[in-house]
């Protein structure tokens, strides 16, 4: 699976920015996928998942309320809504995916759990 992360760019503290991941290569329709960000020097951190076998979603705390995930099978895309967007929201975003074992129910928030990785896209929240 070859991942390509789009949508990041400039905004106001309080604004909106959509990201898109989409996927190529392979069936995307069993992968579960998420959203990591990262600040120089820094680890990357979990920001929200969905799983391929139900829609069903997972998100950081700190997100919870502002940002969604959502994906679409029948495009091969999965996409994050950042709203209300904060300056502690500034980072890199990466798109991931893994195809998980037959029957997990788990969601997987760390970086080293997902084989795939979209290149990254720069989110910068001015105040």
């Amino acid at each position: 699976v070859q991942l390509q992360a789009s949508g990041g760019g400039l905004v106001q503290a309080g604004g909106s920015l959509r990201l898109s991941c989409a996927a190529s290569g392979r069936s995307f329709s069993n992968y579960d996928m998420a959203w990591f960000r990262q600040l120089p020097g820094k680890e990357r951190e979990f920001v929200a998942a969905i799983k391929w076998s139900d829609g069903s979603t997972y998100y950081a705390d700190s997100v919870k309320g502002r940002l969604t995930i959502s994906r679409d099978n029948a495009k091969n895309t999965a996409c994050l809504q950042m709203n209300s967007l904060k300056p502690e929201d500034t980072a890199v975003y990466y798109c991931a995916a893994v195809r998980p074992p037959y029957g997990s129910r788990r969601f997987r928030v760390n970086s080293h759990e997902y084989d795939y990785w979209g290149q990254g896209t720069q989110v910068t929240v001015s105040s």
